[in-house]
């Protein structure tokens, strides 16, 4: 069950990066446009996007963002869609940092291009609401939590991101925020960053996320073994 109403009017995806990983599998085009039970991994995420309610979706693209674009155009169903073109690349953070500046205030859901957590965004917009948080962050648990980098999380709030260690379940950052439009103004960060390394990790501290915990169908298609294992599904 979802709830429509409360869900976020808008949301990010972060699909620009270049997808090395899986190059020896989909060199023909970028990441999020990777098939899996016969469509992009991309129209997946909008799908469920639209069915959540959100009603706006500015996709962060840069490798070979005329794929994605030619394939979209100007809308997905009922959801217009908003195309910025990373020239050079920003990294996952300078992408998110851009894409905050073109859009309405209030707190905006952003999601991992490569990754699909089927959470009610609306419980999620919820639970940070009544925290009062700046930042919220859909924690999974996995079973190789060592590969992701476990999050460490006290009295609600996620206190530090571990380097990448021994693989054994844990919670790991499942690649979907609520934030606030101004998240990064009281940071001095480069025009180039990483979203999850330089600014989570790096400023964790200050930030105290709220935790957000699910156990929602979570998929990631970041490396080849994820990705033929995923493909043939039919998804969700």
């Amino acid at each position: 069950m979802t709830t429509q109403m409360n869900s976020p009017s808008c949301a990010i995806i972060l699909a620009g990066g270049l997808g090395t990983r899986l190059q020896s599998l989909i060199s023909d085009v970028p990441k999020p446009m990777a098939s899996v039970g016969g469509r992009p991994f991309l129209a997946h995420l909008l799908d469920h996007l639209e069915r959540q309610g959100v009603q706006r979706v500015i996709l962060a693209l840069g490798y070979k963002h005329e794929t994605i674009i030619e394939y979209f155009g100007a809308r997905y169903r009922s959801i217009p869609l908003t195309y910025l073109i990373e020239h050079p690349l920003l990294g996952t953070g300078g992408a998110l940092r851009r894409a905050l500046d073109v859009v309405e205030k209030g707190p905006i859901l952003a999601l991992n291009g490569d990754t699909f957590l089927a959470l009610d965004y609306g419980l999620m917009l919820s639970a940070h609401l009544a925290a009062g948080a700046a930042l919220t962050i859909a924690l999974r648990q996995v079973p190789d939590a060592g590969r992701y980098g476990r999050a460490v999380v006290e009295q609600g709030r996620v206190t530090a991101f571990l380097e990448k260690d021994i693989a054994t379940s844990g919670w790991v950052n499942a690649g979907v925020y609520i934030l606030t439009q101004d998240i990064f103004a009281p940071f001095n960060l480069p025009e180039v960053f990483s979203f999850e390394r330089d600014f989570l990790q790096s400023y964790c501290t200050q930030l105290r996320p709220l935790a957000y915990p699910t156990n929602a169908s979570f998929i990631d298609i970041g490396t080849p073994e994820d990705y033929l294992r995923v493909k043939q599904d039919l998804f969700i």
